[in-house]
């Protein structure tokens, strides 16, 4: 048997269309690090895994070997169980009780099923973001339009929607997308979310963390510790224990293309309302609200030379402004008591 990285027990939903194999969501009611080998190993041998990355899809007899686990829960059980309930309302999908087995957290995941379970780790906060590997994920997830009947497939969402019209069953869009919502899922301990279809399934949300109605989290990215979010953190952004996001401010991601390095914000920082960073920032530096500094932005230092804003990149105790009568990027070097911005109420981040 080999090594086991990580592992969940879930409920996967598949489409009936077509031959039926189309993986829509996978909830994992529990999920595990590698860390308990015994419990880990007494899984696979349970479910007739033999070693490597893979979802096992549960019949009713490996379905009781599982439920049989000491290390599982009556909620998992339960979840297990919901396999074989039929729907109340027929959605031309079905749910099927799987485990899905990690080998390494390094390597690419190999199907859906997989993509969720890191999803999973990175919202539990059992991962941080950048720890699981998410390469090729978007090939591996379907589309989906996640409805209030649960997930559906795009293919003859149509005719669906009319049939279940005419049962008198009215459904409600909240999104076509790979990735859902991440409170339908995972609700994380000490966070607070304005708007819960702002934060992605994937998000890693550290205690203290607030993220206002208009503030928005990608997957595998988020906060390390108590933070206030008013922007968008895109994926892979990482933002340090009391740094602030100001109102419609942004993190520059890599998804789009373009630039490559993964852009970290450290602790104690604010990026102002309206301003947008591209580089990397050390702890206590401040972007001045309204200016975007990206890598190639032309910077004036203090001594009057000037340098591409990739060169600071990661420094700690910058403050970033322009100009006002000249329109030039200044960078400023913030000590002493001009280093403190004033920082996170703490009574307001006190989320339990």
């Amino acid at each position: 048997m080999t090594t086991i990285a990580a592992f969940g027990i879930g409920l996967a939903t598949i489409s009936t269309a077509g031959e039926g194999t189309k993986v829509l969501d996978t909830w994992y009611p529990l999920v595990k690090l590698g860390d308990a080998p015994t419990a880990a190993a007494a899984l696979a041998a349970a479910v007739g895994h033999e070693g490597g990355a893979g979802t096992v899809v549960l019949d009713d007899a490996t379905a009781e070997a599982v439920t049989g686990q000491q290390t599982v829960s009556d909620a998992v059980r339960n979840a297990v169980a919901a396999a074989s309930v039929t729907p109340p309302v027929d959605t031309r999908t079905q749910r099927r009780a799987v485990v899905t087995f990690l080998e390494s957290l390094e390597a690419p995941p190999v199907d859906a099923s997989d993509v969720y379970l890191r999803l999973h780790l990175l919202s539990h906060r059992l991962v941080r973001p950048h720890d699981a590997s998410l390469e090729g994920a978007f090939g591996l997830l379907n589309n989906v339009v996640w409805t209030d009947l649960g997930p559906c497939d795009p293919d003859g969402f149509t005719d669906l929607r009319l049939s279940l019209e005419a049962r008198g069953h009215r459904v409600r869009v909240s999104s076509v997308d790979k990735f859902p919502r991440m409170t339908d899922y995972v609700v994380p301990s000490g966070v607070r979310i304005g708007d819960a279809d702002r934060v992605r399934l994937g998000a890693h949300l550290a205690a203290g963390t607030t993220v206002m109605h208009e503030g928005f989290v990608n997957f595998n990215a988020g906060t390390l510790g108590a933070s206030m979010v008013e922007g968008r953190i895109s994926a892979g952004v990482v933002l340090g224990d009391g740094s602030d996001l100001g109102g419609s401010a942004s993190v520059m991601g890599t998804l789009s293309g373009g630039g490559k390095e993964v852009i970290s914000i450290g602790e104690q920082c604010l990026i102002g309302a309206n301003a947008g960073i591209g580089i990397s920032l050390g702890d206590r530096c401040v972007v001045e609200a309204g200016l975007y500094v990206t890598a190639g932005t032309k910077v004036t230092l203090p001594d009057g030379s000037v340098v591409k804003a990739k060169e600071l990149s990661g420094q700690d105790g910058l403050l970033f402004l322009r100009d006002s009568v000249t329109g030039a990027v200044l960078v400023r070097q913030r000590a002493g008591e001009s280093a403190d911005w004033g920082g996170l109420n703490a009574a307001l981040h006190a989320n339990d």
